[in-house]
């Protein structure tokens, strides 16, 4: 009873501690709401009636209600009213964040201090806290490739235990035989038939000796503990990947965990990841008199509204302030070729221009139609557009400045130059350095010009950059630094055959380069906290929580390392003396000391990985990893 008791209060023990290692899903689950205020809405957009739902029964454009003090129910946008929002929960970030109408809110997030009303946009498994527990829960589930080294020793560790058991009964059934005197002192509960103080027959002798080799082989069985090796992975994996969801820092699962803390090389992107994403115009230069400004940007950012890329976009936000309009002309035969450009028809533009100067004859009559061209040098190469030695000088020295400088032809003529740019994140450089300290090479990788390229490298501090290269094309340049193929320093640096290379995008251009490299992290993606593409993902859009991911990876494989240590100690040391090793010196345990023994290993494993929990891996852990890198 001893025995079964002390297993019990084991396992009990263990199931306690594993519960604990799991506590970071438990919080993000318990910021789910579980009611909504629908408010109806009226033809003239009054709020009208209100009504409490369950919040499994809102829809995709459900007006809700947000008081002060209450968590928003699902991800929307904010159609009424004004407020601060504490985000800390889900992206790790200690301030308040303003939320002013047409600004989008995130499920879970707590409402302090304004009456807001939100249009759902994300209900029920597509919000983001769902998609973030889903995540986690995967993560948790998953297996670190370390864990075969576990699952390798378990699968001989059993029959072992089993094995040394009954050879443990062996020899000491035949010491007991051949040299009776080792029974002294001992009770035996076997023989019913005969009193240990009656004769000394050969029959008690056996007996003694069948009951002590028994005992003996029972406690090598109950101190044998597989189950600390086999908690030795999957609870550091899971606090691990815990610790990393409060600081905004999603990990899917054991094989990125543990993969990135082997990083050589981290190649960054420019757009979006470098630099904030989101460029503006600065300068817009005519080659062409015959095109003033307002009827250029008319035509190029009516062009450009049929663009997803972030330059475009610049242009067509640029293109509507000037002219204070909220909408353009139109669009058809739109082609975009990644990398270069885009061509197509722009029409209906007249209603634009602000004096009858702009127009031509065919614009008075609303029938002008512009053949548009809008990319970089090659992209005016292959549509057999002159580019001036003028406009190509001034061209230069707006790259030389980091800006992007975008050519414009109208109708087979270049008619203007537009510059473009986009600044750099303030902690960009302090990663790199970082990352240059931990001894991980940084690369950049942009599709962007040389001369743009090199002005931003040089303010975050990148010395080897890839510029020019297609979307198309990024993959391979990540192939090619896995092959090594790169410059001697590099090599020299990675120390190893195949370097381990990272990427770091933003998660919308870059997946073929993401899922080529060994850990892609994708950064910067909003409410969007799965991309397919991604190993990792950043919610809080910061770069030093990728040296955060590397911290917390390292802390974790180093934590895996020493729960196997102490398990394979405790077994290395508890066998021999549950099997009798030190009985010469008068030292044994009973079946019921080993399986106390056995618990506390269990549960000391479990405990050991709980202790990541007291490892921060936020912005102080990082702050406090370039402080040490400067001193």
């Amino acid at each position: 009873p001893t025995l079964i008791v002390f297993i019990s209060f084991g396992r009990w023990l263990e199931h306690v501690a594993k519960g604990k290692t799991s506590q970071a899903l438990t919080d993000l689950l318990s910021l789910q709401a579980s009611e909504a205020t629908l408010a109806k809405v009226g033809e003239k957009g009054q709020i009208g009636e209100e009504q409490v739902v369950d919040i499994e029964l809102v829809q995709k454009g459900d007006i809700l209600k947000v008081v002060p003090g209450d968590r928003i129910p699902v991800d929307g946008k904010v159609i009424l009213g004004s407020s601060s929002v504490d985000e800390s929960m889900l992206t790790g970030e200690s301030l308040p964040v303003r939320k002013e109408v047409g600004d989008t809110v995130i499920g879970g997030t707590l409402n302090q201090a304004g009456l807001i009303f939100i249009s759902a946009t994300h209900v029920g498994a597509d919000t983001a806290l769902a998609q973030i527990v889903r995540l986690v829960e995967d993560a948790q589930m998953s297996k670190a490739p370390i864990q075969r080294f576990a699952d390798k020793i378990a699968g001989y560790f059993v029959p072992g235990i089993i094995a040394l058991s009954v050879l443990t009964w062996i020899i000491w059934f035949s010491i007991g035989v051949t040299n009776p005197s080792t029974l002294e002192g001992k009770e035996c509960t076997l023989n019913t038939n005969h009193s240990r103080n009656s004769s000394s027959s050969q029959e008690d002798t056996e007996y003694c000796a069948v009951e002590n080799a028994f005992l003996y082989a029972v406690t090598v069985l109950a101190i044998a503990c597989p189950c600390a090796l086999g908690l030795a992975t999957p609870t550091a994996v899971m606090v691990g990947t815990g610790v990393g969801a409060r600081h905004g820092i999603l990990i899917k699962g054991g094989e990125p965990l543990e993969g990135i803390h082997r990083v050589d090389i981290v190649v960054f992107d420019k757009t979006g990841t470098l630099t904030h994403g989101k460029p503006k115009v600065v300068d817009v230069r005519l080659a062409k008199e015959s095109l003033n400004r307002r009827k250029l940007l008319a035509i190029v950012g009516t062009a450009e509204s049929g663009s997803e890329h972030p330059l475009g976009q610049a242009i067509v936000e640029h293109s509507k302030e000037i002219l204070s309009v909220s909408s353009l002309g139109q669009v058809s035969d739109f082609e975009a070729v990644p990398g270069c450009g885009l061509r197509c028809v722009v029409s209906d533009v007249h209603f634009l221009f602000q004096s009858k100067t702009d127009y031509s004859n065919d614009d008075q009559d609303g029938n002008a139609v512009y053949k548009v061209l809008v990319g970089n040098r090659e992209w005016m190469r292959r549509n057999q557009v002159d580019v001036a030695a003028e406009i190509d000088r001034s061209m230069h020295d707006h790259e030389s400045l980091g800006q992007t400088v975008v050519l414009t032809a109208v109708n087979g003529e270049l008619m203007a130059t537009i510059s473009i740019a986009d600044t750099v994140r303030s902690e960009a450089a302090l990663a790199v350095h970082t990352l240059e300290q931990l001894g991980v090479h940084s690369i950049m990788l942009t599709g962007d010009n040389r001369r743009t390229a090199m002005a931003i490298a040089e303010q975050v501090g990148i010395e080897t950059v890839f510029a020019e290269v297609l979307p198309s094309h990024k993959r391979n340049k990540v192939l090619e630094l896995q092959n090594r193929s790169l410059t001697s320093s590099v090599v020299s640096l990675a120390g190893k055959r195949h370097p381990v290379v990272s990427f770091v995008g933003d998660g919308i251009n870059d997946s073929p380069a993401l899922v080529q490299s060994d850990v892609g992290v994708a950064i910067g993606s909003g409410t969007n906290v799965a991309p397919e593409a991604a190993d990792i993902v950043l919610i809080k859009n910061n770069l030093m929580d990728v040296v955060a991911a590397i911290e917390l990876s390292r802390v974790t494989v180093r934590r895996i390392r020493i729960n196997f240590f102490w398990a394979m100690l405790y077994n290395v040391i508890g066998l021999p003396i549950a099997a009798g090793a030190l009985e010469p010196a008068g030292i044994s345990l009973r079946p019921w000391m080993a399986a106390a023994a056995m618990a506390l290993s269990s549960v000391s494993v479990v405990c050991s990985s709980l202790l990541l929990n007291g490892n921060s891996t936020g912005p102080s852990r990082s702050l406090f990893l370039i402080v040490q890198a400067l001193q």
